[in-house]
């Protein structure tokens, strides 16, 4: 079964803007927020709540989730591509901000990321892979007043 060129990327975030960010373990030094594609039937905000269980072990529904009504239209990477049917090559990831009152541990789902950071969101921002998860930081600050 081939995924679903749509996604929802989920921005975990504090109030004073620390972020998580976590490791992937198919690509080691790849670092990203909370992020996957929409399953048969979900709605991106649906996917965004169920990632952040997955990830993370968090109920976003306990927490302050945002739909920024925003997303990013990108080139799947070629070492991904395998993943979707053969015509498909772009994705359209929908951008969501979750806030927490404070960093909290993270249970993290070990086929998917193998450790996570608490970073400052200009940090973060360095660190992260895609230009996708660069433009959602940005957008964070922007709602903060600030600029990456």
């Amino acid at each position: 079964m081939f995924k679903t060129p749509v996604s929802a990327l989920v921005l975990i975030h504090t109030k004073d803007l620390q972020v998580l960010i976590m490791e992937r373990a198919d690509k080691l030094g790849y670092w990203q927020s909370v992020t996957g594609s929409l399953e048969q039937g979900e709605t991106p905000v649906q996917a965004a709540i169920r990632e952040v269980q997955e990830e993370t072990g968090l109920n976003a529904l306990q927490y302050d989730l945002q739909d920024w009504q925003a997303s990013n239209i990108y080139e799947i990477y070629p070492h991904w591509r395998h993943r979707y049917a053969l015509d498909v090559t772009h994705n359209t990831e929908h951008l969501f901000g979750l806030e927490l009152p404070t960093p909290l541990p993270i249970k993290l789902a070990p086929d998917e990321h193998l450790r996570y950071e608490w970073v400052d969101w200009r940090e973060a921002a360095t660190r992260v892979f895609s230009w996708t998860n660069v433009d959602a930081l940005s957008k964070l600050g922007e709602r903060h007043g600030l600029k990456l």
